[in-house]
């Protein structure tokens, strides 16, 4: 959520924002509006108050003078206030919610350096490793780990419904790998690794970003006041919800690993395979730290990705998202892209997100500094979707007989095998090779 301090002094800055993401900047004098007839209510309520003191003094000095119809004068104009204060605070409170639910649904203050438009105008910052050359037709993820009873759809659809899955064989082990190489990573960097609750309150949720937003995203536990993560930015958000962090422990690193749920509501891209699916594991980085801190962490926590997609030997990319491609609560986003093969397109492994105080606003999350309070600034970032990444792992690393190549940084994760084989359809069984 902004600071409504920024709307007060600096709308043009936020009406700027709102252009920028092609989003209407009539929200911003909506506020303003709301806002203003909210002050003009509080000052009235204070100058009540005000006024109840002063005949209170009155009235005890009218007793001291034994002033009897003076002081009965005043009582009685001094009844009538409690009732009035008590009507302008209960239409300060409406005024005063009806404004922060229009605020928390304005986006986040585009940085300065984000490229202005839409998907189109995404800009390409670096590129690591150039597409292999094949000497063979290459194959999709799908049909490569299907031909080898490495993956199962059509079982999970009938049991689960459309974009579910069973991994199957060393497939599991290899997702297994991706989940231990990642953490074992990031805890070398002292992250703190926290595996979090796998469901959320809508109010810590909402904390995270506006729950309107991402409400048909997500599966809602019935009866209750419970929602299935969609990732485990969400939940890491909320570890210091409502409290106020010591200045001194800034900044709190976290490798959160987690399930992800998503509905994936309308979008009918990547249906096959395990690119775009309903569940999946996710090992995320989140920093809580100090303002003059944050774009330090955030260069560092995208550094951090780029090291694991390297020694995953994948060719990848890094791409600053457009005003119209980015999220509502960052300030600005960087996806890492893997390149898929089967579809000569580079597609979002993850993203790295600054969201400056936006989140620890939402979610009244401070840190102390010799008395003084003042919000955190939160960064989050994807280290490895394993799901995702495994399609992008399979198609690059897939070998002309239809085996798969193991990368070396988890080979040790895998009792030092080298190459995936699985089962042929016709039902013979390769041996995997070690070392």
């Amino acid at each position: 959520m902004l600071d409504i301090k920024l709307l007060r002094e600096n709308p043009e800055i936020v009406r700027e924002s709102q252009k920028k993401r092609g989003m209407p900047e009539k929200e911003v004098d909506w506020v303003l509006e709301l806002d203003k007839k909210w002050r003009g209510i509080k000052f009235e309520v204070d100058n009540l108050k005000s006024k109840r003191n002063k005949i209170s003094q009155e009235i005890n000095q009218a007793k001291k003078e034994k002033d009897e119809k003076k002081a009965k004068d005043l009582i009685k104009q001094a009844q009538k206030i409690p009732d009035e204060i008590s009507k302008l605070e209960e239409e300060s409170k409406k005024l005063e919610q009806e404004r922060n639910n229009v605020l928390e649904n304005i986006p986040n203050i585009v940085d300065k350096s984000v490229p202005v438009g839409d998907a189109s105008k995404n800009k390409v910052l670096q590129v690591f490793k150039k597409p292999k050359k094949f000497s063979f037709p290459v194959k999709a993820h799908e049909e490569l780990l299907l031909a080898r009873d490495l993956l199962n759809m059509d079982k999970a659809a009938e049991v689960s419904g459309a974009r579910f899955y069973y991994l199957k064989r060393d497939i599991v082990k290899l997702n297994q790998a991706l989940i231990n190489f990642a953490l074992d990573f990031l805890s070398k960097k002292d992250f703190v690794l926290v595996q979090p609750p796998f469901m959320l309150k809508k109010d810590t949720l909402n904390s995270a970003l506006p729950f309107s937003a991402f409400a048909e995203g997500i599966y809602k536990i019935e009866g209750e006041d419970l929602y299935l993560i969609g990732t485990a930015e969400h939940a890491l958000n909320a570890y210091y919800f409502n409290e106020t962090i010591s200045g001194k422990n800034l900044p709190i690193k976290l490798g959160g690993i987690s399930p992800c749920f998503r509905k994936e509501a309308g979008n009918n891209k990547d249906t096959k395979g395990i690119i775009r699916v309903h569940q999946f594991e996710k090992i995320e980085q989140f920093v809580f730290c100090k303002p003059e801190e944050s774009w330090k962490e955030f260069d560092a926590i995208l550094k951090n990705s780029i090291e694991i997609f390297k020694k995953l030997e994948i060719p990848f990319r890094t791409v600053a998202l457009a005003t119209g491609d980015m999220g509502r609560v960052p300030t600005k986003t960087v996806d890492l892209e893997g390149w898929f093969p089967s579809q000569k397109v580079y597609r979002e492994l993850g993203s790295c997100s600054n969201c400056l105080d936006y989140q620890a606003r939402r979610g009244n999350v401070r840190y102390d500094e010799s008395g003084k309070l003042n919000f955190v600034h939160t960064i989050n970032n994807t280290a490895i979707a394993t799901e995702r990444m495994m399609a992008c792992l399979v198609e690059n690393h897939q070998q002309k007989d239809g085996s798969i190549k193991i990368p070396k940084a988890l080979q040790s994760y895998m009792n030092r095998q080298k190459v995936i084989l699985g089962v042929k359809k016709d039902g013979e069984k390769k041996k995997n090779k070690k070392k």
